[in-house]
């Protein structure tokens, strides 16, 4: 007789996930390959993440909801999977972003989070030399939902252009990657401005951060080390923050020239070079 595991549904929102799946299947009265059949996915992997052996990706989420006919209830559920896989110092951060009514950021190194594409946050998230890879992808990837809300936050991000000229993953990755900052020109809701070398020194040579703004709670700075993030509501780091952020604001470029200089070295530095 085969073992299978028990889940606690109280233990994490992945054991929960697992635990309601299977009793979902079971009271559908389907196999575990039966259900992969109509899942398109293998019965193996369905066993995974009932056992919490796996974690479950928004798609399989979606597409379990229609087979078991559960109201969106997988599909919500799966926010908080992806959420609990983020890194725990690092949660508290992303709680305080989805609620955020105004997001400003400045990125000295790389693309912001909500921003990245999949390759290129695969490639930034590698640096880190994971153990689940796929899941902190995924997790990234869920963060992003924020923009597209009915009502998204207005995410204003000052890029240094050193975040342009280094090929996280590739050409190919960092035209891709160019080309998602470029679709950006038309959204009300998203702006993006590059300080340029020819800025010189400026407001934070120190490194990136983010500021966060509520309507009803105090805004917070978030700045990050080397293997942790720090946040703080202290009034006079915030105005200490948002001063700097409004040097930085009017040392860089235009929007119109953010976007000409993102163009220009898309096609210069990663363009489809001919065979020699």
């Amino acid at each position: 007789m085969v073992h299978v595991r028990e889940l606690d549904p109280n233990a994490s929102p992945l054991d929960y996930f697992g635990y309601e799946l299977r009793r979902k299947r079971e009271e559908a009265g389907l196999t575990l390959k039966e259900l992969g059949g109509v899942l398109f996915c293998t019965g193996s992997l369905i066993g995974q993440i009932e056992t919490a052996a796996k974690v479950p990706q928004r798609e399989f989420a979606e597409r379990v909801d229609a087979a078991l006919m559960t109201d969106g209830f997988f599909s919500r559920l799966v926010g908080l999977v992806l959420r609990s896989q983020l890194p725990t110092w690092f949660q508290p951060f992303a709680d305080m972003e989805a609620k955020a009514e105004y997001i400003c950021t400045y990125q000295a190194q790389m693309v912001y989070g909500l921003l990245q594409t999949e390759q290129y946050a695969r490639s930034v998230l590698a640096t880190g030399m994971p153990d689940q890879l796929d899941e902190l992808v995924a997790a990234r990837l869920e963060r992003q939902r924020v923009l597209q809300r009915e009502r998204p936050p207005l995410a204003w991000v000052v890029l240094d252009e050193a975040a342009l000229h280094r090929p996280l993953g590739g050409a190919e990755v960092m035209r891709e990657q160019l080309a998602r900052l470029l679709g950006y020109i038309d959204r009300r809701w998203v702006r993006v401005q590059v300080l340029p070398f020819a800025a010189g020194e400026h407001a934070s040579l120190i490194g990136s951060f983010t500021i966060l703004r509520f309507e009803k709670e105090p805004d917070v700075v978030y700045t990050e080390d080397l293997i942790s993030g720090h946040m703080t509501a202290d009034s006079e780091i915030v105005r200490e923050g948002t001063l700097r952020y409004a040097s930085l604001q009017a040392a860089a470029l235009s929007l119109g020239d953010s976007a000409a200089l993102i163009a220009r070295v898309m096609e210069d530095r990663y363009g489809k070079q001919p065979v020699a």
